[in-house]
């Protein structure tokens, strides 16, 4: 725990006691101050009286976390590209076929999909993928959502209640997202992936928004998006680099791996961003970047860096290039173009 945090506590010394007795039987050993930091939560839900709807909402959210992070680390290693769209879309449709494709083109690259797990494009991409190389969060509907017969049968399925549960795993767990035209469901995953984006809420990563030849869907949004949101200041006018709006899955496909051609991730210490890549930039290379990239520092420039003492005392991508900034924290969608010029200039 950090020095600066506030110890979390019940308040009452004989159930903290009781708690830490609980750990030890249980042999909690990693990660022991936030499994008791759960436990304290329960227990003080106990002591606040809280409502029955509330702690079945807790209940039900608790739970379905569980499994998810349970049937996704065995995959934590393995790139994944999340792909929204409508349920609603027929097998005979270009969009299935599209949806498809993308699958089977990420799974043939080493990805796994991850999908709503339902009918419509969810389907497509569980198809193209195979089961195999597919993750399932599936909502529970009384309408509409039942899990494809593809992997209904398969453990890689988690059933949730919640959609904000189902949401958080959706995004969570993926380096590149694929969004394929949809209702209000898909627009609403995709408004907040890019939210998520756009806040530094989400780690950077790659988003395309896939259409067929000459449909009109993404095209439509995005002059929403620009003639609407980015005039009238709403969003910043160059949020529009979150996204790659294309009709070729060949290009999808390249679009979200490329993203990775030589940026890796990013990791905050203290108030410094350092950026990982596979290689450094060149001193000239160094020059352009601190050129074109002045207006999102906050001073000092862009660095190149040895791994800084947080990153080595958790051996966290040693092996790995790095640059450093002093990052404005408000400019995500100029970070995103910084880590096309890194990838641009490999």
């Amino acid at each position: 725990m950090s020095p600066n945090r506030t110890r979390y506590h019940t308040g009452d010394p004989v159930i903290d006691a009781q708690l830490n007795e609980l750990l030890d039987a249980l042999d909690v050993r990693e990660n022991r101050d936030q499994i008791k930091e759960i436990l304290t939560s329960v227990a003080l839900l106990a002591d606040d009286d809280t409502d029955r709807l509330n702690l079945k909402i807790t209940n039900s959210a608790l739970k379905e976390m569980r499994l998810a992070f349970k049937v996704f680390e065995p995959f934590k290693d393995v790139p994944k590209v999340t792909m929204f769209g409508s349920a609603r879309t027929l097998p005979d449709d270009p969009l299935y076929a599209q949806a498809r494709n993308l699958g089977a083109a990420m799974a043939a690259e080493g990805w796994m999909v991850v999908t709503g797990a339902g009918p419509g494009i969810m389907a497509a991409g569980v198809e193209g993928a195979g089961v195999d190389k597919s993750i399932g969060i599936n909502i529970r509907l009384p309408f509409e959502q039942e899990p494809s017969r593809l992997i209904a049968a398969d453990p890689k399925l988690v059933d949730m209640k919640y959609f904000f549960t189902r949401k958080l795993m959706l995004m969570k767990e993926s380096a590149g997202f694929a969004v394929l035209p949809g209702g209000f469901g898909t627009l609403d995953e995709a408004f907040e992936l890019l939210t998520l984006l756009q806040t530094g809420k989400a780690a950077p990563a790659p988003v395309v928004m896939l259409d067929v030849p000459g449909g009109t869907y993404w095209a439509s949004w995005d002059r929403f998006v620009r003639e609407e949101l980015a005039t009238r200041g709403l969003i910043d006018v160059n949020d529009h680099s979150f996204y790659l709006i294309t009709d070729d899955v060949e290009a999808a496909s390249n679009e979200i791996r490329g993203f990775y051609r030589n940026f890796h991730s990013v990791r905050y210490v203290g108030a410094t961003l350092v950026i990982r890549m596979q290689r450094p930039p060149s001193e000239a290379q160094l020059e352009r970047l601190n050129r074109d990239f002045a207006d999102i520092c906050v001073r000092d420039g862009i660095e190149l860096t040895e791994p800084l003492p947080a990153e080595v005392s958790t051996d966290d991508q040693l092996d790995l290039a790095r640059i450093k900034l002093l990052f404005d924290k408000h400019h995500h969608a100029r970070l995103r173009e910084l880590i096309n010029a890194i990838n641009a200039e490999d």
